[in-house]
């Protein structure tokens, strides 16, 4: 060891090996002198699914305020996505999305960006920018089955390899990355940490996704999106297309109890025609179907509340999933992840002290706060959802929301506020300044749109879908 003493714990060991477990371990790479991931299943060496993420065959993008965080910890990993095929997508310039309030224009200055790719690129990107360095690395097929230590320190973790051998393994911090299987509230109950509190915000909606050969262009072509809205009666359904590498389209439908998606490869696009617009079932009807379809039920919100727990042993954090799992709709679970490993770096970089994990997972906490807001706020209103009650306050929230959501449909200053909400760069409580409160009352300064909003180069394009085959002389 070096005679510089470091800022930090000497050996670190990160549970999981998914995109929280890989930025947890960016994020401790310059304060320990080692870190080794855990990790149940292999890890792909290249671009293809790694066992254990289901909703990898799902539609995910970064907002700004996962991208900035992205490479803050890993810098030059959105160059290197865009590289590989990734598309940098303006908002909401290269968005046409149909809101339960109407069609979004597509100003033409962009407020912020997103990063639209397939999650198996992503991890590879960001896998390979974090193996790459000495101090890091990862051991496969072993399982965590057990803290080390005490209620006030713990001190490693026992791991279980396929073979079922286990061992200990001593570390000054262990992060819990382990995602919604995590098994540390059982771990900590044993050690004699009790009273962790839980919400869960369950709307029952059900995920069906595939790719698609696209039939244009993906360079600048736009994201596509119909919302689902909860005053409607009937089933809420709902779904997205986004342009990823390789010129295909990951297409994911949504929808709550009641009208659930189906793998029936046969009847994909037939949901899609059920959505309060036709325009995907419109574009996948020229589309080549690549895969089957794969269908997920894991969308609940739920979050734990470890930073409330008391006593909270030293040398324990959890990051992502393990703390707070979200909607996918919202596509701010990546993007939450690599805000709280940020916030854990900076932590940790104000030195080792008694109660550093404490203040780390408090500082996880807030960066969660925003997309939980969202998510919950969000889910409530939907008939089929569970966990929790819509009291007055949530109605009158949901309202002056909607009013404001209505409003950017012909405001820019309107769409720019709830973009700079949605991209998690400013918090939910900005919409209730006095610049966004009177947007609101002053409402859309531009009619509302009639239909999807396309420019006229992709009006070619899609008329020429629709031309008849020539046939051969």
């Amino acid at each position: 060891m070096s005679d510089t003493p470091r800022r930090g714990p000497c050996r670190a060991v990160v549970i999981g090996g998914s995109i929280a477990g890989m930025l947890a371990a960016a994020a401790l790479k310059e304060h320990a002198d080692s870190v080794e991931i855990i990790e149940a299943h292999e890890l792909p060496e290249g671009p293809q699914p790694r066992t254990g993420v289901p909703q990898a065959a799902h539609i995910h993008f970064l907002q700004t305020g996962g991208v900035e965080a992205f490479d803050a910890l890993l810098p030059g990993t959105t160059a290197l996505l865009l590289a590989a095929g990734a598309h940098r997508i303006p908002v909401t310039t290269n968005m046409v999305i149909y809101s339960p309030e109407g069609w979004y224009r597509r100003w033409k200055r962009a407020t912020h960006h997103l990063i639209t790719a397939s999650r198996d690129l992503t991890d590879h990107i960001v896998r390979g920018q974090v193996l790459k360095n000495p101090r890091i690395s990862a051991r496969t097929r072993t399982r965590a089955v057990a803290l080390l230590g005490t209620h006030r320190h713990i001190t490693g973790v026992r791991v279980r390899t396929a073979d079922g051998t286990e061992t200990d393994l001593p570390a000054d911090l262990v992060i819990d990355a382990s995602g919604r299987a995590s098994r540390t509230p059982h771990w900590l109950a044993r050690l004699g940490i009790t009273g962790l509190t839980e919400d869960r915000i369950d709307s029952g909606l059900v995920y069906a996704s595939r790719f698609y050969r696209a039939p244009v262009p993906t360079h600048d072509w736009p994201v596509i999106g119909v919302q689902a809205d909860p005053g409607r009666p009937g089933p809420a359904n709902s779904g997205g297309i986004l342009p990823i590498e390789g010129d295909r389209w990951h297409v994911s439908l949504m929808g709550a109890p009641g009208a659930h998606p189906t793998s029936d490869p046969d009847a994909f696009e037939t949901y899609a025609r059920t959505l309060r617009h036709p325009i995907m079932a419109d574009l996948l009807a020229h589309a080549e179907p690549l895969t089957d379809v794969k269908v997920t039920h894991s969308t609940t919100n739920r979050r734990h509340y470890y930073e409330r727990l008391t006593p909270w042993p030293d040398g324990l954090v959890l990051l992502g999933d393990s703390v707070a799992a979200f909607n996918p709709s919202y596509g701010h679970g990546m993007s939450v992840a690599a805000q709280g490993a940020l916030a854990l770096r900076d932590v940790l970089a104000t030195g080792p002290t008694p109660g550093t994990a404490r203040r780390a997972q408090r500082a996880i906490a807030r960066t969660i706060d925003p997309a939980w807001a969202l998510a919950v706020g969000s889910d409530i209103h939907f008939p089929t959802t569970t966990g929790k009650p819509v009291n007055p306050a949530d109605r009158l929230l949901h309202r002056y929301i909607s009013r404001l959501s209505r409003t950017a449909t012909g405001s820019f200053h309107a769409a720019t506020a709830l973009t700079d909400v949605l991209a998690l760069k400013s918090p939910p409580t900005s919409l209730a300044h006095p610049p966004a409160l009177l947007t609101a009352l002053l409402g859309p300064l531009r009619p509302q749109l009639t239909g999807p909003q396309f420019t006229p180069a992709e009006r070619r394009l899609l008329d020429n879908l629709k031309q008849p085959p020539t046939s051969p002389d």
